[in-house]
């Protein structure tokens, strides 16, 4: 059985190929999807993975993570992603939380500086 950073990992790999089906089956049916700017929360696996469908339209143009770091395995994990973007060409960071019960991800939350990601696009 992998770890909790192990299946978050494994997260970031199928993101990376476009494999929505992998990600989601490591998400309980119930989770919680917290964006940018903490405002908007998307809740349970459908409207996690309608968003996914249009991921394009959420994230900057050029969007690339350039490097992920894992921190913690218990219940909580968070990535540190490296990025850059069309309009952020020397890259920023981001983090991630990952809350999990029982080997599934219950929350997923992004904390992003909010005025760069707005000026990004």
């Amino acid at each position: 059985m992998l770890s909790n950073a192990g299946i978050v990992k494994r997260g970031w790999e199928a993101v990376a190929r476009g494999d929505w089906d992998t990600l989601i089956a490591d998400y309980t049916e119930d989770m919680i999807f917290v964006m940018p700017g903490q405002n908007d929360v998307l809740e349970g696996t459908a409207a996690f993975r309608s968003a996914l469908e249009n991921l394009g339209a959420a994230l900057p143009p050029g969007f690339d993570i350039t490097s992920i770091r894992q921190i913690g395995d218990a219940g909580e994990v968070v990535s540190i992603l490296e990025w850059k973007s069309d309009k952020v060409p020397n890259g920023s960071q981001l983090a991630v939380l990952f809350r999990l019960t029982d080997g599934k991800v219950f929350e997923e939350r992004w904390f992003v500086d909010t005025e760069q990601w707005k000026a990004a696009f």
